[in-house]
């Protein structure tokens, strides 16, 4: 019996630290006041594309874009750089119904202000369409990057080699044909960000968002 007794303390602590590395041990999020200021909101394809097919997949979730939550005039709402360019959101108008959203929270020390007001100055600004380091423009995850800082003031997301090939190596038809239309070479390698890569941080913990209207 005391060996059993034993066995089944090692059972569940190696269960606990399952569930703990998985991102899910916390219930969902069913409201936005139960939302962060800094909190990431990943959105959730509902199928396939030539973005998730390149940047991989968080478990069986296949993620497409990232926002920054925050509360504008006292009201929740999201900065984003999305096709018209870097732009608040209301929350209500962001989270759609039928839509699949994960939260992603910083489980280290940041300074939360001054990551909302980075990420601010940035309003007006052309969406990257090529995701390149070096030009005025700005996509969803580099916005990420650009913005959360922690208490020394250091950027705390730095950027990794970007992806645009699939599980095989090859680059997507899709990517060659986007960057030839404009003259340019697929920056394969380049430095930057995805919205999964973010997700799979070791300093992001994971909740799925479940809000009830």
């Amino acid at each position: 019996m005391k060996h059993q007794s034993f066995f089944l303390k090692i059972l569940l602590v190696a269960v606990g630290t399952c569930v703990c590395l998985s991102g899910w041990s916390q219930p969902p999020l069913r409201s936005t006041t139960q939302l962060h200021e800094g909190d990431l909101i990943f959105h959730v394809a509902p199928q396939e594309n030539a973005i998730t097919q390149s940047t991989g997949h968080m478990g069986d979730y296949r993620l497409d874009h990232v926002a920054i939550f925050f509360r504008h005039n006292g009201q929740p709402a999201v900065v984003e750089a999305i096709e018209k360019g870097v732009v608040v959101t209301p929350i209500d108008s962001f989270v759609k119904s039928g839509e699949q959203y994960l939260i992603g929270r910083l489980t280290q020390k940041f300074k939360r202000r001054k990551t909302i007001s980075n990420a601010l100055q940035y309003l007006g600004r052309a969406y990257d369409f090529y995701f390149l380091p070096d030009n005025e423009a700005i996509y969803c995850s580099e916005l990420v990057l650009l913005s959360f800082v922690d208490k020394h003031g250091q950027f705390i997301f730095q950027p990794i080699p970007m992806s645009f090939h699939d599980a095989s190596g090859q680059i997507l038809p899709y990517w060659l044909d986007h960057y030839a239309q404009a003259g340019l070479k697929v920056p394969e390698g380049a430095p930057g960000s995805n919205p999964t890569e973010l997700a799979k941080r070791k300093n992001i913990r994971l909740f799925k968002l479940n809000i009830e209207r």
